[in-house]
């Protein structure tokens, strides 16, 4: 595994026991918890056992994380365990005296443990000693029910670290920040978009936002989206519905019909009704499966639709465009920007398109220039607010 410059920083910034990593999607920050993990864990001056937690923000990512993780560290000393409801083929689970159990029965080895902000609570409960939490996408930690776990934590573990490219702060002593430097400690390292822009490392966005003339506002909803596939003019798209209604009613349309014609495959997934390849249902694992293979195929077209379940952490290769159809706040916006931006051959931009024709379309467009604006002229993190 060969790091980059800016993540040899990071690296070194970790030195300190805790503290908050703020650095672009795509700029390679599960590198950087991966190797600080296997240096930690493997510490040939220190014999002791560790336990390290890695928390994200769905079970999609935390399977993810698990894989790209065991990719790199050794297996022969160590034991997994996924604490989620979701399948794996490692050990799981959310019961808290299985988790002690299992705690008991490893004590001989180091332990990796994969869960989610929903789910860390019961990590908590169980009691067992931790060593080191990894918070991907660590903005998701201030919610309500998620943060007495990540301050319990904060108190308990030997060492914390707050990953995230969009930092939420509070300006209220009712809803929890990641300016509260107790719990998150201060900021470790903050690598800015331009510099990793300017190294080749990330694309810059570019903005289209397509008018439509107000008075076509009842126009067909497939035929303008369609007709903006077709002013793009690129193989792999990511569109983000307003819900999933939105999506069921496209693809039950003459959408898919349309996009065939043109050589794409359609593929959409939503929470409740699961995930589909050309009209067909597949499990998610194969849904990501399929979607990774055909992102790392130079000539393969697809669409892929979506509300929210692909906006953040994901990895999806060779995505070329999103078009957004829903309004978002600066985190989501940021974090789907972050989808597209990601280097491949042949590929200049990321492009993010917004359909500009009701209320929602112009209030996501002027966001969306103020995001990119921030993220990549000023080179600052794209900072969600919370003032009540």
């Amino acid at each position: 595994m060969t790091l980059r410059p800016h993540q040899w920083d990071i690296l070194l910034s970790m030195k300190k026991d805790k503290g908050t990593i703020i650095s672009p999607t795509g700029s390679g920050k599960t590198l950087c918890m991966i190797e600080d993990c296997k240096r930690y864990m493997f510490n040939l001056g220190n014999k002791s056992r560790k336990t390290m937690v890695i928390v994200a923000p769905r079970i999609l990512l935390a399977a993810q994380l698990s894989n790209e993780f065991l990719q790199i560290i050794n297996q022969d000393n160590v034991k997994v365990l996924h604490v989620h409801s979701g399948e794996t083929r490692h050990f799981s689970s959310t019961n808290v005296d299985t988790i002690k159990q299992w705690d008991k029965d490893n004590y001989r080895y180091n332990k990796l443990i994969f869960t989610t902000y929903h789910s860390l609570h019961r990590l908590k409960e169980s009691g067992i000693n931790v060593d080191t939490v990894y918070y991907d996408e660590a903005h998701n930690s201030t919610a309500k029910n998620f943060f007495p776990s990540v301050e319990h934590y904060s108190e308990k573990a030997n060492r914390s670290y707050y990953f995230t490219a969009t930092p939420k702060h509070s300006v209220t002593i009712n809803k929890a920040g990641m300016n509260d430097e107790e719990v998150y400690g201060k900021v470790l390292k903050q690598v800015p978009a331009p510099k990793l822009v300017d190294k080749g490392i990330i694309l810059s966005p570019k903005v289209i936002v397509k008018k439509i003339d107000v008075k076509e506002e009842g126009i067909n909803e497939c035929k303008h989206i369609v007709d903006t596939i077709d002013e793009i003019d690129v193989k792999k798209i990511l569109i983000c519905a307003r819900s999933t209604k939105q999506i069921i009613n496209l693809v039950g349309s003459k959408f898919a019909d349309e996009l065939a014609f043109r050589g794409y495959s359609v593929l959409h997934i939503t929470s409740k009704k699961g995930a589909f390849i050309d009209g067909e249902k597949v499990t998610r694992e194969e849904f990501f499966d399929v979607l990774n293979t055909w992102g790392k195929d130079c000539d393969k077209k697809f669409i892929v639709l979506h509300h929210s379940i692909l906006s953040e952490g994901i990895s999806v290769r060779g995505l070329e465009a999103a078009i957004l159809l829903r309004n978002m706040d600066i985190i989501t916006l940021s974090q789907t920007i972050g989808r597209v931006i990601r280097t491949a051959d042949n590929k200049k931009h990321g492009l993010v398109v917004v359909p500009s024709y009701d209320k929602v379309g112009i209030s996501t467009s002027k966001r969306l220039n103020n995001v990119v604006e921030t993220i990549f002229q000023k080179g600052e993190a794209a900072t969600q607010i919370v003032r009540r």
